[in-house]
């Protein structure tokens, strides 16, 4: 039971940031709330249970390849769609469909957003925790907190507007910044 409920507030703080991204992107496509929420969910919930499992399995080895550069990777590629997102959002009020949702934009913010996850599982090889249910559940909560985002969102946007994009669009960045300043303090 103790393991349970660790790996549901370890799931809760990891999912975080799928609920913000979730959050922009149902805020800037209103009309298909229903299919982002599916597509988002899947994707997020997939790669945080997914990285977790890769994490444990790789170890050491890998986290030191990657622990150089995540925090980059995970801020240019949110930064990329935030930056789409405010381009969107300052070009009146005619709405152009945000094309952040294909494959391969939705599959960037999936792992730029499960980058900690990965973490997380390298820390439970270190700790010799099986990982298996950890990651299941950091990949459901996921999962719902990445579908009350794009819901949010909707209801965000009738609001806001047009603006809504704008606004999610910072979101983004402002989350790629928190990443890179996190990696910097814990260099200090």
């Amino acid at each position: 039971m103790e393991m349970l409920i660790t790996s549901t507030l370890t799931g809760v703080g990891l999912a975080m940031d799928c609920f913000a991204v979730s959050l922009a992107v149902g805020a800037a496509r209103p009309a298909h709330r229903l299919e982002t929420a599916a597509l988002l969910a899947a994707f997020f919930g997939f790669f945080q249970a997914a990285m977790c499992l890769l994490g444990w399995g790789v170890g050491f080895a890998f986290a030191t390849l990657i622990a150089a550069y995540d925090h980059w990777v995970a801020f240019f590629l949110l930064l990329l769609v935030g930056a789409r997102m405010i381009q969107e959002g300052m070009g009146g009020d005619e709405r152009v469909p945000l094309e952040v949702l294909t494959l391969f934009s939705v599959t960037l913010l999936a792992v730029a957003t499960s980058i900690d996850s990965l973490a997380v599982g390298i820390s439970f090889a270190v700790i010799d925790l099986a990982p298996l249910v950890p990651a299941l559940v950091i990949g459901l909560v996921s999962l719902v907190f990445s579908v009350a985002g794009v819901l949010s969102g909707t209801r965000l946007e009738r609001i806001l507007g047009t603006k809504v994009d704008i606004l999610g669009g910072v979101i983004l960045i402002l989350l790629g910044i928190r990443v890179v300043m996190e990696h910097l303090s814990k260099v200090q």
